[in-house]
């Protein structure tokens, strides 16, 4: 059974940093970030291959945002610096069964399994 849990959320002012975490029990798969403001839709951040050496972000996110893993804790994790009000939201990580698929790594459809999600709030 794979089971996704996020952590490391939190209350920032605008500017400052926090590292997500997302703890993966199961098989090593794709994994991505995704967040979701108050009254959007879930919006893609960030995804990563099975090993590591491919990433893709959300132009919103480059430069900002650096996504990573380290397969020997089954942990992914979002370092998240220069943050912004409107980084605000729950941030969920979740993982797609399927090899790298590129560019529809931002579609939600495309994973399978879901975390609870993590609270970030960015005050300016």
């Amino acid at each position: 059974q794979v089971q996704l849990v996020e952590s490391g959320g939190g209350s920032v002012q605008a500017g400052g940093s926090l590292r997500l975490s997302c703890a993966i029990s199961g098989n090593t798969f794709t994994m991505g970030w995704f967040r979701q403001g108050p009254g959007k839709g879930r919006q893609f951040v960030a995804a990563i291959d099975r090993s590591g050496e491919r990433a893709v972000y959300a132009d919103s996110v480059q430069d900002r945002f650096t996504i990573f893993r380290d397969n020997t804790r089954n942990t992914v994790y979002l370092e998240m610096n220069w943050l912004k009000p409107e980084d605000t939201g729950g941030y969920y990580c979740a993982a797609d069964v399927s090899d790298w698929k590129g560019a529809d790594l931002v579609r939600p459809d495309e994973y399978v399994y879901w975390g609870p999600g993590t609270q970030v709030t960015v005050s300016s």
